[in-house]
């Protein structure tokens, strides 16, 4: 089974950049779709961005699209999301998460325990 730890949160203001880093171990993480998920305080878990097998195909919310971008290094195990022009409402906890569809959350089978991003105004 898989195992996923992420890291590269912090806090930030507006408009800046943090890279999220989410490291595979144990399970077939190549052969895996790979997602980000975020869950702010009080809302429910929604998709961020996913990247399938191969890397070629990709999916982001529409409240991310030209400002995050998901990578992939399966020579590394790991999978990235980049996030630039960061707003307050990006503030949430991220989830890395292996197995599922696109952005539908209830279809991935494996969770990190995520790391905290807070952007302020």
């Amino acid at each position: 089974q898989s195992q996923l730890v992420e890291s590269g949160g912090g806090s930030v203001q507006a408009g800046g950049s943090l890279r999220l880093s989410c490291a595979a171990s144990g399970g077939t993480y190549s052969r895996n779709h790979m997602g980000w998920f975020r869950q702010a305080p009080w809302k429910e878990r929604e998709g961020v961005a996913a990247i399938y097998t191969g890397g070629s195909s990709t999916y982001y919310a529409d409240s991310v699209k030209g400002r995050f971008t998901i990578s992939r290094d399966n020579a590394k195990n790991t999978v990235y999301l980049q996030m630039n022009s960061l707003k307050p409402e990006d503030t949430a906890m991220y989830y890395c998460a292996a197995g599922g569809l696109g952005l539908a959350t209830r279809t991935y089978r494996a969770w990190g325990q995520g790391t905290q991003v807070t952007v302020s105004s």
